[in-house]
């Protein structure tokens, strides 16, 4: 299970910050940079760290979102398609949710809390992050 939430981790938080990238990029809002960013945290965000090893915080947290989705799948529900799309919903809904206090938080430059646009961007990658996560579930098995 952990293997698995690894790779599942990894290729669903690959898709998620290809996306924001994307958006960022194409619109200039600020999304893909609020990914990324752990400026407000006390002695990490005072170091200037490389963009893989932003990857690597932003890995480690699909990575955990991956495992607790597998983990919920195997121990409480019975495997079937309504609780994997339920778990994974659910748990990308609140990752979408913390776009609220990491803007607040944040130092450097991140789209203003209540930039509809942003929020939206955001959402939708979160979305289709809850998404590929049970589609590359399925696809795995």
């Amino acid at each position: 299970m952990i293997k698995k939430g690894l790779w599942l981790g990894i290729a669903s938080g690959l898709i998620l910050g290809v996306i924001l990238w994307f958006v960022e990029a194409m619109t200039g809002e600020k999304v893909y940079t609020l990914l990324m960013n752990i400026d407000f945290i006390p002695v990490l965000g005072d170091i200037a760290w490389p963009v893989w090893m932003e990857w690597v915080f932003h890995l480690l947290l699909s990575w955990a979102i991956a495992i607790v989705y597998l983990a919920w799948i195997r121990f409480q529900t019975e495997g079937e398609a309504s609780a994997r799309w339920a778990t994974s919903l659910l748990l990308s809904v609140m990752a979408a949710l913390t776009y609220f206090p990491l803007t607040d938080l944040a130092i450097k430059e991140t789209p203003p809390i209540d930039d509809i646009s942003a929020i939206l961007y955001w959402f939708i990658a979160h979305f289709i992050y809850a998404v590929s996560l049970v589609k590359l579930d399925e696809w795995s098995e």
